[in-house]
């Protein structure tokens, strides 16, 4: 008898467009409900198919960060990838990848681009956030020109196609075909542990952690866990319990998986009590942003972009030195005088890891950073929690001061930039626009205004031309200079479910020689009040006090 091999059948899907499917700052995000709604999913991953750049039989990544909702969308994805022509399919083990993790399997591998499952910081579960984003073969979320088109593709979506086949095995590593389509099963952590291995130096910081050096790193109940299991407990040396909520949960816990004051509280009671470890750290939902604590001391993310920039050269991947520095237009300018002292160039681009994409491709900028706590480098094209948690680890293994001592040597050489950063979150989308735009009406007259004995020097709505390619990027966010070097920024988010999120920037400089252990809160206090005054925020909004300070 002749066996008989059945090619699972190409269904191709009646559908319509569905309004509002606008990827923002990383891509589409909505509440699980929206994305289980039918053809909800399925429409914009077509229309991503539909525009992205791609040869015959390419290869894409697939992966998240283990929220509600990620398995059902993965499996869906491998189906119609194997129906619109991909050759191969590389997806994490139980669908997980961090975001750092998924674009550096995109650069190893070759792949075309990869579908990151996630709604980064944003709680999970049933009721609440799930998103996709689409990276492209640089291993970077795709720039605004796709997008673009992507979303254009959405609004005139007629279907969508997908093999019919069953579900595959996401837990056991391997390769099964679907459809004629090979779909791998990869290890999550191999490829992005060894690269971290090739970085830093492993050896200095197993050496200081057997001479005494210790932390906390909260991993929040989400991705980032089983890689601090297996770079810092077993591949480092930290005590076993070192990593907390290590194990990723679908709702993280039924905690907010972001990493701050509010939501990481346990980290910053341990690191300001009495038995604090030298060194704490957090990440967030899918991996790409890190917390940084001291014995005592809260490092601001623009502080630690600074810093990490300083101090880069201990490490080895850059002991040759930075090519640049680049920070999105909210994060403080303390990194810009990191640049100035090494010689090298600074760039202020829109907030947006995609906008340090090129700079990193043309070989500009080397250590990139945003305030909302992701930094990174050119080792791949995403913020990366943990590889800031490593250079951090690396700098102290080779100075052997603590993380106070460090932030107060820095300070005496540079300045110090106080900063904070006040989120109204859950606005009316209505209320949000009338702020931003009454403001906006008022920036040419705004120059020369005295708001608590503050004098505004200049005020615009920052746009950015790429030095690389030229694109022109516009009403990125409202800046209010002062005399003096202060600074106030307003823009509203584009990282939220619902509602709008208005965040409010704020940032003085205090020179060399000045009062460079003040309290943060009472250094920018005016400031504060200022905010108010110039956008009106209690008026407009009905909210006194920001949901979360960062």
């Amino acid at each position: 008898m002749t066996a008989t091999t059945l090619t699972p059948q190409v269904i191709t899907q009646a559908t319509q467009p569905i309004a509002g499917q606008k990827p923002g700052t990383s891509g589409l995000r909505k509440k699980v409900k929206v994305f289980a709604q039918p053809n909800y999913a399925e429409n914009f991953i077509q229309s991503v198919f539909d525009v992205v750049e791609r040869g015959d039989g390419a290869t894409l990544v697939i992966g998240g960060d283990g929220r509600y909702h990620n398995r059902t969308v993965i499996q869906q994805a491998i189906r119609m990838a194997a129906a619109n022509g991909y050759g191969r399919v590389l997806v994490g083990q139980g669908g997980i990848l961090s975001t750092p993790a998924a674009s550096n399997v995109i650069r190893q591998y070759g792949a075309s681009g990869g579908l990151v499952l996630s709604a980064s910081h944003n709680p999970g579960g049933p009721d609440e956030d799930f998103g996709i984003k689409y990276n492209i073969a640089n291993g970077g979320p795709a720039p605004e020109g796709v997008t673009e088109a992507i979303y254009q593709r959405t609004t005139e979506i007629t279907q969508w196609r997908a093999v019919d086949t069953a579900d595959i095995d996401l837990d056991t590593l391997g390769v099964v075909d679907v459809a004629g389509m090979a779909v791998e099963v990869i290890d999550s952590v191999a490829d992005y542990a060894a690269l971290m291995e090739k970085l830093f130096d492993f050896g200095a910081i197993r050496a200081a952690v057997a001479g005494g050096l210790t932390m906390s790193f909260d991993a929040m109940h989400a991705v980032t866990g089983p890689y601090a299991h297996e770079i810092l407990e077993k591949r480092l040396g930290f005590a076993p319990g070192t990593v907390k909520n290590g194990v990723p949960l679908e709702d993280f816990g039924g905690h907010h998986p972001d990493p701050n004051m509010v939501h990481a509280h346990e980290l910053f009671e341990t690191m300001f009590g009495p038995d604090a470890p030298d060194f704490g750290a957090a990440s967030d939902g899918d991996g790409d942003r890190n917390l940084i604590v001291g014995r005592g001391i809260f490092v601001t993310p623009s502080d630690s972009l600074a810093m990490l920039a300083a101090n880069a050269h201990l490490a080895p991947a850059y002991a040759g030195g930075l090519k640049g520095i680049a920070r999105s237009m909210p994060t403080s300018a303390a990194a810009d005088l990191v640049a100035q002292s090494l010689g090298i160039p600074a760039f202020e681009t829109p907030t947006g890891w995609k906008f340090f994409g090129n700079l990193l491709d043309a070989g500009m900028a080397t250590i990139c950073g945003e305030e909302s706590a992701g930094t990174g480098s050119d080792h791949v094209r995403e913020k990366d929690g943990l590889w800031a948690v490593l250079l951090w680890l690396n700098i102290l293994a080779v100075r052997k001061q603590p993380v106070a001592q460090i932030a107060a040597e820095h300070w005496a050489k540079f300045g110090r930039n106080y900063y904070a950063r006040h989120d109204y979150e859950g606005l009316p989308t209505e209320a949000a626009n009338a702020l931003m735009g009454e403001l906006n009406a008022a920036l040419a007259t705004l120059p020369g205004q005295v708001f608590e004995g503050l004098t505004i020097e200049t005020a615009d709505n920052f746009a950015y031309t790429d030095p690389v390619d030229g694109s022109v990027s516009t009403n990125q966010g409202v800046r209010i200079l002062f005399v003096g070097g202060s600074r106030i920024v307003f823009r509203l988010s584009g990282t939220g479910t619902e509602g709008a999120t208005l965040r409010v920037y704020l940032e003085r400089y205090e020179p060399v020689g000045g009062d460079l252990a003040g309290e943060t809160p009472v250094k920018l206090a005016d400031l504060i009040a200022a905010a108010d005054g110039i956008a009106g925020i209690a008026r407009h909004t009905g909210r006194t006090e920001p949901s979360v300070i960062t």
